[in-house]
């Protein structure tokens, strides 16, 4: 940012902090701090290896200091404020899930913020439903930014080892399912049996549907598998598909098409995008509800799960205001702000002090005068 354009967030920051507090986490004095401030040069450095008494003294930090960014650990240590990982003294976590558009889909911002409330959906009734957390013991915080954190606070998963932490992780995210497992009969199907079972009978009609040649030419390829054998596959793909489970494990053909790269990710499609190093880093830094994501100016909002599904990023978590702020945008831009479509051309423009802080963040635009 230039000078004018970091001056100018900084104080929006400074007025926001003055006005509001952030959610303090469970046992705050156990909890490791770390901070990114504004830096006019662009570098990205944190300062952490800090801890607060109380949240007194944390929001007078925060409103003294105005960082850009600010994070807690997960974690929870006898000696939060040691300089080293060794001297803190891990004493368990808190189990997170992050879930980032960036890694589930690239478009317009609004258009990733919905995909990744569905993979947010689909990973909260996983936890619920099929394994057994509480929603009491449940918080959901928008990022600010592309996504959503889950933390699961009950008290039985903080000692959990990060291969623990890989077991439920790879469990939402359908890594490593066993077809002879998922395939055979175990009462009504649910849970991962029921969705690979789907996921399955949609690929191989999504095969049959292919033109013959390249139908033929899909399975061929597949290990093991030749062309005579596929041919013979598609002449019955149909019936085979709606039938049994356990008859599609014992086709040879079926138990190469689950092995196949391709349908791996068709799997991971019906699971939960959840980013796997979060969950099983148990000295995990991550954002701090009540703060503000310096990359986007936005607000990181705490939810429950009842008001989740009613919960609008580009509505809720907008917490600056509507006066005209006059900028410089670098390129041609789009995007939605407040129930507000804004189509941008690049140069010099008038736009609401929520876009403004928006956009600056981004690094999309400077000040031009008249802040």
């Amino acid at each position: 940012m230039k000078p004018a354009t970091l001056e100018f967030v900084k104080q929006r920051f400074a007025e926001y902090y003055q006005r509001q507090n952030l959610t303090i986490p469970s046992s705050l004095e156990q909890r490791e701090w770390g901070f990114i401030f504004f830096d006019a040069t662009g570098e990205v450095r944190m300062r952490r290896h800090m801890a607060f008494a109380d949240r007194e003294e944390l929001g007078a930090y925060v409103k003294s200091l105005v960082p850009a960014h600010v994070y807690y650990s997960t974690a929870y240590y006898q000696t939060p404020s040691a300089p080293t990982m060794n001297e803190k003294h891990w004493a368990g976590a808190d189990l997170i899930f992050d879930l980032d558009a960036d890694h589930i889909v690239r478009g317009p911002y609004a258009m990733m913020l919905a995909r990744v409330k569905e993979e947010t959906e689909k990973l909260l009734a996983m936890l619920t439903d099929e394994l057994g957390f509480a929603r009491s013991q449940i918080r959901i915080a928008f990022s600010g930014g592309r996504g959503y954190h889950i933390h699961v606070t009950d008290i039985t998963v903080r000692g959990w080892s990060s291969q623990e932490r890989r077991e439920i992780v790879d469990y939402v995210c359908g890594i490593g399912l066993d077809p002879a497992t998922m395939l055979t009969p175990a009462g009504a199907p649910t849970g991962w049996r029921q969705r690979y079972v789907e996921t399955l009978r949609a690929h191989l009609m999504g095969i049959a549907a292919r033109e013959p040649a390249e139908a033929t030419a899909y399975l061929g390829g597949l290990d093991g598998i030749g062309k005579r054998t596929a041919a013979e596959f598609l002449a019955n793909i149909g019936s085979l598909a709606a039938g049994a489970p356990e008859d599609l494990l014992k086709n040879r053909v079926v138990r190469a098409i689950t092995a196949a790269p391709d349908f791996e990710e068709r799997l991971r499609d019906a699971g939960a995008r959840a980013d796997e190093p979060v969950t099983t880093d148990i000295k995990r830094l991550i954002r701090t509800p009540g703060s503000l994501h310096g990359g986007s100016g936005m607000r990181v909002v705490p939810l429950e799960i009842r008001d989740f599904a009613n919960f609008d990023p580009l509505v809720d978590a907008v917490v600056f205001g509507d006066r005209d702020v006059r900028l410089d945008l670098k390129a041609n831009f789009t995007t939605s702000l407040l129930g507000n479509t804004y189509s941008l051309n690049a140069g010099i423009q008038n736009v609401p002090e929520a876009l403004a802080i928006f956009l600056c963040c981004r690094g999309m635009a400077e000040i031009a005068g008249g802040a």
